[in-house]
């Protein structure tokens, strides 16, 4: 790994609030991530910007909930807070137009950078040929924390988008892989680049969202759901494997996700993870009632 996590602790925290930003605050305060803040830093959010679509499909997370985030961070005053993204589908900044997420950068004055495009870095990954190194924004060199904020949504390829996926195919240039990054060969070997990709690049704080999520066919054509609910983490793998079962799955049944755990890279036992906030049994019967009209629990 390219630095070490600002907080090596597994906890994650449950928070559901009809506002999202609230919501995040909630779960923030429960994580006392604010109190891991140091005023030299380079704080950088990744958000899950897909392609152009609304935020009330579940394809991508809310500018107005964004604001909010940039918002909770000033409050802690780092020296500088980023806003990066490298979308899939479509060149980042037409999104940022669409959605609204230019408008919130420029009235909340945070610096934006583009990871479709260098300049570059080059780093090393434990992944088969071609995709044993790969090249990234030199943003990542300055990023003293870096947050993954995503929604929580069944995938087509890589069986859900949470925070890890979420940074694992934001931070490969699309000059260099194309749209939608299948040029190289990522896609091919995709959960075996995801875990490969979470072995080098350290996610301090995981936040995933419910309002909106997606179940069915994503992460763009499925079925939108709004429970209301707020996972974060300190402990990217937990936080993913939370995320997980309120889709349904054991982390077994995600295999990158089992890769790192047994790679020993996060925490996937529930009795080694400090759940803070609402229960997650109580959670998972919540969010299933929201995406299927019933109460379904994994165990």
């Amino acid at each position: 790994m390219l630095r070490g996590r600002r907080d090596n602790r597994s906890i994650v925290t449950i928070t559901q609030n009809a506002d999202e930003g609230k919501a995040i605050r909630e779960a923030l305060a429960l994580l006392e991530f604010g109190d891991k803040i140091k005023r030299t830093d380079t704080v950088v959010i990744v958000p899950n910007w897909v392609k152009k679509a609304p935020p009330e499909s579940g394809t991508v997370v809310g500018p107005e909930s964004l604001r909010q985030l940039i918002r909770w961070l000033r409050g802690h005053d780092p020296k500088r807070i980023v806003v990066a993204c490298g979308s899939g589908s479509e060149e980042t900044p037409q999104i940022m137009e669409q959605v609204g997420y230019k408008a919130v950068i420029e009235q909340e004055q945070v610096e934006f950078v583009d990871l479709n495009y260098g300049p570059y870095m080059e780093i090393q990954l434990e992944a088969p040929p071609p995709l044993d190194r790969i090249q990234v924004n030199c943003l990542l060199q300055s990023a003293d924390i870096m947050i993954s904020y995503s929604q929580i949504k069944v995938h087509e390829e890589a069986t859900v988008t949470l925070g890890i996926k979420n940074i694992a195919l934001s931070w490969p240039p699309a000059e260099i892989h194309g749209f939608p990054k299948k040029k190289l060969g990522i896609h091919d070997q995709l959960h075996e680049f995801i875990t490969a990709m979470a072995k080098q690049l350290p996610i301090d704080l995981a936040i995933l969202s419910t309002d909106k999520a997606m179940v069915g066919r994503g992460p763009s054509g499925g079925k939108a759901v709004d429970a209301d609910l707020i996972v974060a983490g300190t402990d990217p793998v937990a936080a993913d494997v939370i995320g997980a079962r309120l889709l349904g799955f054991q982390p077994q049944a995600v295999r990158y996700l089992f890769n790192l755990i047994r790679a020993g890279v996060g925490q996937g036992e529930l009795q080694n993870i400090e759940l803070r906030g609402i229960p997650l049994h109580q959670a998972e019967l919540h969010f299933s009632r929201a995406a299927y009209n019933a109460p379904v629990a994994v165990d």
